[in-house]
């Protein structure tokens, strides 16, 4: 078995995500490629690999579970696109990648050296649906089903500058620690906060929810 592998399962046991062996051995591959990028470019500040495991894979993997419910609910579950925004070393962007073939994820980033790292990471992992974009998301205004992000920045200014690349009916899908409450009062009359989701991170003693928004459609 290989480094990591039996806490991975562990963790998607707890998860109760099925994922296959070679799904499986395409997130321990991640693991390893961040590890060595993070030698040359700093990727990411966690870099024990027990670490990386729980605060990085384990972390983004807590969310797949919500996302396929919420595509399954909002009929997409055959075919989405969806945008990590401030994606870094590409998390939750490539594990979404792995998990859920039939999504489309387009990771951007402002750091030219995270979205083609993203970029290689699609080519080793063999991920044709995951695509590295360096841009400001600001400037993006293709249309995204879902728009997500990681500890990125604010809930206003996360859905301010990301607001164009929104499809209709799309929804924002903010992975935080603690129930951002602060945030929530902070955003615009014209989004509204439909679901905050607690999620439980195996082997994480922290907080975390899911906050999901949408545009009103009157204000």
């Amino acid at each position: 078995m290989r480094s990591g592998e039996a806490d991975l399962r562990t963790g998607l046991q707890a998860l109760q995500l099925g994922l296959g062996d070679g799904q499986i051995g395409q997130l321990l591959d991640y693991l390893d490629l961040i590890g060595k990028w993070t030698q040359v470019y700093n990727l990411t500040a966690v870099r024990d690999p027990a670490e990386m495991m729980t605060h990085h894979l384990l972390d983004s993997l807590a969310a797949i579970a919500p996302l396929q419910r919420h595509l399954q609910t909002a009929g997409l579950a055959q075919a989405s696109h969806l945008l990590d925004v401030g994606s870094g070393a590409g998390l939750p962007g490539v594990v979404i990648a792995v998990c859920c073939p039939a999504v489309a994820v387009t990771c951007v980033d402002t750091v030219n050296k995270k979205a083609a790292f993203i970029k290689q990471a699609a080519l080793a992992l063999k991920l044709p649906n995951l695509s590295g974009l360096h841009a400001r998301v600001e400037t993006i205004a293709q249309p995204f089903d879902v728009i997500c992000s990681r500890a990125f920045a604010s809930l206003p200014d996360f859905t301010q500058w990301s607001r164009r690349a929104l499809a209709e009916g799309g929804v924002w899908m903010a992975m935080k620690g603690k129930h951002p409450a602060d945030e929530i009062a902070a955003l615009p009359a014209a989004v509204e906060v439909f679901h905050v989701e607690q999620l439980q991170v195996p082997g994480l003693d922290a907080e975390r929810c899911i906050v999901w928004m949408r545009q009103k459609t009157t204000v």
